[in-house]
């Protein structure tokens, strides 16, 4: 893409279809957008906030991703009214959009989507909860790592552990329960703080915990499994440091 190299031709001639949007191909339009924060400026939030309600294009995932990658805060009601979307695709860009976007006052409407019959829409409703923080997306988070409606909650914990380092004296706590499959999830948490505090009690449920979950998950391999995943991390950090 020659906006991506600097074409100013190419950035304004991009500009002008998303502005112009309704005489543009929808094709164009998505392909547009999936490169907006190469070309967007602020002249185009008002035609993007006007595309994420134009149910007539039928463009509004694009328009969320656009909202998104331009830092667009006042596409916020507009993507709140889009989780109620009849198109998968639709909710999940404005899902995901609210991630970047929302701040803890949007937690109510997106926390529903956790409990949503698509995985996909799950993970990344978990995703945008634990980007945005805050003590109402980790209370969400932690309702349904306790309350598990579906037996693989991989993403719930990947979620609570981006609330370290307050989040593992729970996750720790969770780690003795006397169900094994929360024992198994709050292991897969604290592998994935890559933080120190959770070194002790990985390597306890790796050497004594005999425990496997309803899908034959053993919480012994969690921890194991967990404890390369911190150390993974914490290689990762020293390197960008150094």
């Amino acid at each position: 893409m020659r906006a991506a190299h600097g074409d100013t031709s190419a950035k304004e001639a991009l500009c002008t279809l998303v502005r112009d949007y309704p005489d543009y191909h929808r094709s164009l339009y998505s392909r547009a957008l999936n490169r907006a924060a190469v070309f967007g400026d602020d002249t185009l939030k008002a035609p993007l906030l006007a595309s994420l309600a134009d149910t007539r294009y039928n463009c509004q995932a694009w328009a969320a991703m656009g909202c998104a990658a331009l830092g667009f805060r006042d596409a916020v009601p507009g993507l709140v009214a889009m989780l109620d979307h009849p198109q998968e695709m639709a909710r999940e860009q404005a899902v995901i959009a609210l991630g970047t976007l929302g701040d803890e006052s949007i937690v109510p409407a997106l926390t529903p989507a956790l409990q949503d019959s698509i995985g996909g829409m799950r993970e990344r409703a978990a995703e945008a909860l634990g980007r945005i923080g805050g003590d109402a997306a980790l209370a969400a988070l932690w309702d349904e790592f306790e309350n598990r409606r579906y037996y693989r909650i991989g993403y719930i914990a990947s979620a609570l552990a981006k609330f370290a380092p307050d989040v593992i004296s729970r996750l720790c706590e969770a780690a003795d329960s006397d169900d094994p499959d929360q024992r198994y999830w709050a292991a897969v948490a604290l592998g994935s703080t890559g933080d120190d505090r959770a070194v002790p009690t990985l390597e306890r449920l790796m050497a004594h915990d005999r425990g496997s979950t309803v899908f034959d998950g053993m919480v012994s391999v969690a921890a194991k499994k967990g404890l390369r995943t911190l150390r993974r991390i914490q290689a990762a950090i020293a390197a960008r440091e150094s």
